[in-house]
């Protein structure tokens, strides 16, 4: 599947430039319907290492309502969370009604680094397939409205970011030994993703592979992508696209000017 990915496609910058403003101005119209409607929106992000997951985030969430929506970094169970059953300190975390949840990392930690690196026996990754399905479906029944991102590049993409990183002086710490026992892990990573997005796919939870190696071809992608969605799940509620105002349009120019200042981020 994932071989088939055409990694080469590109989005110029100015491109991205120009789309950002409306995609953002869109993204909180229905992000606040989808809240006076009662429509909870769950949204999965996962992929390689430094294919540019967290300034996805961020350029997705700079314009949101921060009172709608919660976003949690998932890093390894705590020694609590490993006494409870695995799904558990996931479920602590599904939106309330109207209320997106985003998570950078997620479940899916189960059937990629616990498999690969082989942190939990084979049948506990192999059990969470169904788990993972079964919880996504509850979800789903219970009116909310999920989106799942992985957001792909090449093993040598993502050596040379790896790379690029190392050299920045401010930026060298994000960029740690076990990032490069996992590049070194790229095969064994790239058939366990494999495996587990032809496991996971449904009507009521679907993939959406971001082909990653332009960071902003995968922005506008991801903007779209969970627009629509949120669009299609509201129905005849959704709002009626307003027109982009100048004032909008001068302050995202200036947020996009400050990211550019600040590097941007892989």
């Amino acid at each position: 599947m994932l071989e088939n990915i055409n990694l080469n496609k590109k989005l110029s910058r100015e491109d991205y430039k120009l789309a950002l403003p409306a995609l953002q101005q869109r993204l909180y119209e229905v992000e606040k319907a989808c809240w006076e409607h009662g429509i909870p929106t769950v949204i999965v992000f996962e992929g390689w290492d430094a294919a540019g997951k967290g300034t996805a985030i961020s350029a997705l969430t700079q314009r949101l309502d921060p009172r709608g929506f919660k976003l949690y970094p998932i890093t390894l169970a705590r020694t609590y969370e490993q006494q409870r059953p695995w799904l558990w300190r996931f479920w602590l975390k599904v939106p309330n009604r109207g209320e997106m949840v985003i998570f950078d990392h997620s479940w899916y930690g189960r059937v990629l680094g616990d498999r690969v690196e082989r942190t939990v026996p084979e049948k506990a990754w192999r059990d969470a397939y169904r788990d993972i399905v079964e919880f996504e479906r509850m979800l789903a029944d219970d009116g909310a409205a999920i989106l799942k991102f992985f957001l792909h590049i090449s093993r040598k993409e993502q050596k040379e970011r790896f790379q690029a990183i190392e050299k920045a002086p401010l930026e060298a710490w994000r960029v740690t030994d076990a990032d490069w026992d996992r590049h070194k892990k790229y095969g064994e990573y790239l058939s366990a993703t494999e495996e587990m997005l032809e496991l996971t796919e449904s009507e009521f939870a679907p993939w959406t592979i971001v082909e990653a190696t332009s960071k902003w071809l995968a922005r506008k992608k991801i903007f779209e992508t969970i627009i629509n969605a949120m669009e299609k799940r509201l129905g005849a509620n959704a709002p009626p696209r307003t027109e982009l105002t100048a004032a909008a349009a001068k302050d995202a120019e200036l947020r996009e000017a400050m990211e550019s200042l600040g590097g941007g981020g892989l």
